[in-house]
């Protein structure tokens, strides 16, 4: 099952609308969808590895923009739709330090943070909550999604068959890893 979702993954990252939907995926994960947008982005540039670094600037400008929407229910819509996510995802604990460690280290919250599993809808939502300075918070955003997504593709990029035939060979156990990541990061956030 898991081997004919990978290929069926891989079939649509060739086809014109793949990238509409790479676009979608990350705008979401960022202010409110709990899938990373590597699960398409890795198959999409292992299909076309010449379009590495479009598809990382995509996923990039898409998920920069979607955390301005995070922001923007932090600060402008936090006592409906932001706190229904927070709750959602069972981060209350973890708003709340968020919000106290943005008193003194917003900028580096947001580039550690940003980089790591911890998902990023949380740090755009808080940022939006603390009312975190918007112009340092989009650039900030540009530099540690950037790196993410453009470190991913350039991997890809280089060395596309070895990881490709290895991902093909172990294809249940990457995808067990995958979800064991994402569990681990919200996991992380709620407990640590």
């Amino acid at each position: 099952m898991i081997d004919r979702l990978y290929r069926w993954v891989l079939s649509l990252s060739a086809r014109p609308n793949a990238e509409w939907a790479l676009a979608a995926m990350s705008f979401s994960e960022a202010s409110f969808f709990p899938l990373p947008p590597d699960i398409l982005l890795i198959p999409m540039v292992l299909a076309r590895r010449d379009r590495a670094w479009w598809r990382a600037l995509i996923c990039t400008v898409s998920s920069v923009l979607g955390g301005l929407l995070g922001y923007a229910i932090g600060a402008l819509m936090y006592d409906t739709v932001g706190q229904w996510l927070i709750n959602l995802y069972g981060l209350q604990e973890k708003a709340v330090q968020f919000h106290d460690l943005y008193a003194r280290w917003g900028l580096w919250v947001i580039l550690i943070k940003g980089l790591s599993p911890i998902p990023f809808k949380l740090v755009t939502i808080v940022s939006g909550i603390a009312h975190f300075n918007l112009v340092v918070f989009v650039a900030a955003s540009v530099v540690t999604r950037g790196l993410r997504f453009f470190i991913v593709a350039a991997l890809l990029r280089r060395y596309g068959q070895p990881i490709q035939d290895f991902i093909e060979r172990r294809l249940t156990l990457i995808a067990f890893a995958v979800l064991i990541a994402i569990i681990g990061g919200y996991a992380l956030l709620r407990y640590v």
